[in-house]
């Protein structure tokens, strides 16, 4: 039987009156309100519709940013917000096997992913737009206030880097565009839980822990040749008690919806986070299509002499949070990558010994079989690097080298695990009847995604 229909509703939020506030918790309770709901039949079962296209990504026009919120200035100015806890001291053994709430929190949103994501993926690449009743979903669960300390109305007790990396990956096995759509807003209220000032965390997280989550986003990527993230081209200068913001991002997720950003931008030498709230005037958005990701509705953020106050810096301004920043963006696009990896094996392995060629199945061939095998290696290195550097990130060690290394080995091997899966699979790998090919379009995305979502 489903987990999700096991599961009871409990008290407020679906938490049983006196209960413990962690991820679990959360998310359980958040599936148990989505399973009394219709909307697991709306998407998993509903008949293919004509809908309208996502205009934005499909045509490319230019079109104003959102505007329908106003966020009410609230906290303490100059103040320090709230921290989340590092992790608990590390035994010394080198043991990177979930806990048991972390092994939890993976087969509840491993069941969201199967259930509700993968069904609705083709339809989503297709028109390069996440379905809303998947996008509500995602916000019953939970998923805006993972990565916010309980102090601020999440669920962290503790620095839930190594938990944003199990969700990413868990929910990139369904789709990667969708995963990527449905963390979006989060990684914003996670930027803003570990680098915000009071006035900065009271002001605006109180939307993402409340009903009507605004949708929001971390753009840092731009559209130059040898685009280094760590030197943006966008540009912050001082004018008055502000700053003007004038540039241009791109691969900015769900731009025409957001109602939030987190911008990059160079700041007297230094690259520096700005939040921008999408009323602010000279924000416009234009189409961003791309090969992979697609479900994502990436879009281009156009800053024409944007002002901001001088207190929507966020973070420090000696570049250090914008480069940790970068770190934990790498750190979630290679759990991304190992979930969509996972994918792949999953697909091809029963593929292989089911599909005959010779009066054999194609798995007796040496070569496939040998194919399918580096698959299944290059997949295990890449997700021991990955979790590797999580869980120094958690502990609030430097993790700089072991993210490094995790992204190398997810953007080359992950590339070639799609390419693999495409390969195994011959003529059906590069028809749309099988999800190889939208696989293999998403893995090319590792290699040069920046920003987007962080953990």
């Amino acid at each position: 039987m489903s987990l999700i229909s096991n599961l009871k509703p409990g008290g407020k939020h679906g938490v049983p009156s006196g209960a413990t506030r962690d991820p679990i918790g959360y998310l359980v309770a958040g599936l148990s309100k989505l399973a009394q709901s219709d909307l697991i039949d709306k998407i998993g079962m509903r008949k293919q519709t004509e809908q309208v296209v996502f205009s934005v990504t499909r045509t490319g026009f230019k079109t104003l940013t959102q505007a329908s919120r106003t966020f009410a200035k609230a906290g303490k100015k100059g103040q320090p917000g709230v921290r989340p806890a590092a992790t608990s001291a590390p035994t010394g053994v080198f043991d990177l096997t979930p806990t048991e709430d972390e092994q939890m929190l993976v087969d509840v949103v491993s069941e969201f992913a199967e259930e509700i994501v993968r069904p609705a993926a083709s339809e989503a690449d297709a028109k390069c737009a996440a379905p809303d009743d998947l996008l509500k979903a995602s916000l019953e669960i939970g998923l805006p206030i993972l990565g916010l300390p309980e102090e601020l109305g999440g669920v962290s007790e503790e620095r839930s880097a190594m938990a944003g990396t199990l969700v990413a990956e868990a929910l990139a096995k369904g789709d990667m565009g969708l995963a990527v759509a449905t963390l979006a807003p989060g990684s914003v209220a996670t930027a803003i839980g570990l680098w915000g000032t009071d006035a900065q965390q009271q002001t605006y997280l109180p939307a993402f822990t409340g009903d009507a989550v605004p949708a929001a986003a971390l753009a840092l990527s731009e559209p130059t040749v040898l685009f280094d993230v760590l030197s943006p081209s966008t540009t912050a200068t001082k004018s008055g008690d502000g700053y003007v913001l004038n540039g241009k991002k791109s691969l900015v997720a769900r731009g025409d919806h957001a109602e939030l950003f987190v911008v990059g931008a160079d700041l007297d030498g230094k690259p520096v986070l700005f939040l921008v709230e999408s009323s602010t005037e000279g924000l416009a958005i234009e189409g961003d299509p791309a090969m992979g990701v697609r479900a994502a509705s990436m879009t281009s953020l156009v800053l024409e002499d944007v002002k901001v106050p001088a207190d929507a810096v966020l973070g420090e301004t000696d570049g250090s949070t914008y480069t940790e920043c970068v770190r934990l963006s790498r750190l979630a696009w290679c759990a991304l990558a190992v979930g969509t990896g996972q994918a792949v094996l999953d697909y091809v392995t029963p593929y292989v010994k089911t599909r005959e060629a010779f009066g054999e199945p194609i798995a007796n061939r040496q070569s496939v079989a040998f194919m399918v095998a580096n698959i299944a290696i290059e997949l295990q290195g890449m997700r021991l690097l990955t979790y590797r550097a999580a869980a120094r990130a958690a502990a609030g060690k430097d993790f700089s080298k072991e993210v490094a290394l995790a992204r190398k080995a997810c953007a080359d091997h992950g590339m070639r695990i799609g390419l693999d899966g495409v390969q195994l699979l011959g003529g059906h790998g590069y028809v749309k009847e099988h999800p190889v090919e939208r696989w293999y379009r998403d893995l090319r995305a590792i290699g040069i995604m920046e920003g987007t979502v962080l953990v």
